[in-house]
């Protein structure tokens, strides 16, 4: 919004306006406005080595219930800020709600979850998150049209709105039964916990796997450094490689900047706005998709169609801006329009593939007893990465031009290739006998099942 460029990125604001010798692709390029964006994303990367102690000690409840009142004081703060040391404090609370909220709330789903259901249950938190992104640029349209240019505070300090149902939510919720035993020696009141959330009386079976779980994971004093024990090595290949791969997709280039894209490309301020809203309503559209058949398709199926289709949008989106928007002067409405129908089959691609699957894989793959260290690496490469595309991509765009497009292409090509030879399905698995795939796989079986053998030679 120009009011609140004008405000706190005068420098942007004056190119945006002013300077029509600056390239198209180099208006946004500003550290300070990039500082902005991605504060919230070193501050999540921080605040979930925290969240993965508070999540262990204290549980999954305590964990989501801290991440609330987070938002709460950063959503605050943003609304109320007068100067942009204000508002970049704001959004470091922000993050800070981010890192605790990420690191727990995907766990919680997954462990409460049936295994049958597990994939779809999981991918409901991506899809609020993707409800959540489309309500917020249905708010900014609207804040837009404020006569007087304070549209803006209404904006951030909205957040306060799902701040506040997670933060009394959180109070409501019941832990889940693997903290339960892992925290207490309450057997009882875990079963009881687990009769409630799988409808039946016969969970005796998946209480003993939960108990030994329990019972392994009490023996491990520092999960960080047994986390790179050999027998976990394909659990910190995937904490690790899926993160970082869903941020090299290019989803960022649409996620935080797409408004500044299509006004790139020469759309005003509001039709830039419309955009970001219609690209949000196909990824929740997809998303919701991907609930309805990740647990019949499988994880490995949705991850390849998604990459196909994301490589091949992203090369058309390269070659179209690339022949059509130079440095100076704007693009046709025909081809805008067509650039956009194409990121929105990238972005539905990304939605019902590497958006959700990346939180839901990570969630799923670990033993009890390093979960909640594994959880909070998979949250802390994620913001790390976020945080680097956030920082370099308007400097990328402004050098890049329309090959940026292309780079993230090729990105997309190494992932899917990864996918397919490295990550097996989970579908339809029990959480704590989930070592059985990697037992199983052409290649972790060489890793894992050597370890496994070792043991059984040591045994007698």
């Amino acid at each position: 919004m120009e009011p609140f460029l004008k405000k706190f990125f005068p420098e942007v604001y004056t190119k945006l306006n002013e300077h029509t010798k600056i390239s198209n692709y180099c208006k946004f390029d500003s550290q300070l406005l990039t500082t902005f964006t991605s504060s919230l994303y070193i501050a999540g990367l921080v605040a979930s080595f925290f969240a993965s102690s508070v999540t262990k000690a204290f549980g999954r409840k305590t964990s989501i219930l801290v991440g609330g009142v987070a938002f709460l004081a950063g959503s605050a703060l943003g609304g109320a800020a007068f100067n942009v040391y204000m508002i970049i404090f704001g959004r470091i609370l922000l993050g800070f709600g981010l890192g605790f909220a990420n690191q727990s709330v995907p766990l919680y789903l997954s462990e409460m979850a049936p295994p049958n259901y597990r994939g779809a249950i999981n991918i409901g938190f991506d899809l609020c998150v993707g409800l959540g992104i489309l309500l917020a640029n249905l708010i900014n349209f609207g804040t837009e049209k404020i006569k007087g240019g304070w549209g803006w505070r209404i904006s951030l300090a909205m957040a306060a709105a799902p701040a506040s149902i997670l933060t009394v939510g959180a109070v409501f919720l019941p832990e889940t039964p693997n903290s339960l035993i892992q925290n207490s020696k309450d057997h009882e009141k875990a079963k009881l916990m687990l009769q409630r959330v799988r409808g039946t009386n016969d969970v005796q079976a998946e209480l003993d796997d939960l108990i030994k779980a329990s019972s392994i994971s009490k023996t491990i004093k520092h999960p960080f450094k047994n986390i790179l024990q050999r027998k976990y090595r394909p659990q910190l290949v995937m904490a690790i490689a899926i993160p970082f791969f869903q941020q090299v997709t290019g989803i960022n280039v649409i996620s935080f900047y797409a408004p500044v894209l299509f006004r790139t490309m020469g759309l005003a301020e509001s039709a830039s706005l419309f955009s970001a809203i219609v690209i949000r309503a196909v990824a929740t559209v997809s998303t919701i998709t991907s609930m309805l058949i990740v647990d019949k398709l499988g994880r490995r199926a949705l991850f390849m169609i998604g990459g196909v289709q994301m490589f091949l949008s992203q090369i058309i989106i390269g070659g179209l801006m690339a022949a059509q928007l130079g440095d100076h002067g704007g693009i046709s409405k025909e081809y805008a329009t067509l650039i956009i129908i194409f990121i929105c089959i990238y972005v539905s691609g990304f939605a019902w593939s590497w958006g959700p699957l990346a939180w839901l894989v990570p969630s799923e793959i670990f033993p009890l007893e390093i979960r909640s260290a594994g959880q909070s690496i998979t949250v802390a490469v994620s913001f790390l990465f976020i945080f680097i595309s956030a920082q370099t991509f308007l400097t990328m765009l402004c050098h890049f031009k329309s090959g940026i497009f292309f780079f993230f292409g090729g990105w997309v090509m190494v992932m899917t290739a990864f996918v397919y030879l490295l990550l097996p399905e989970t579908k339809n698995m029990p959480i704590e006998q989930m070592s059985i795939v990697w037992r199983e796989h052409w290649f972790w079986k060489r890793i894992v099942g050597e370890v496994n053998e070792d043991r059984n030679k040591e045994a007698p």
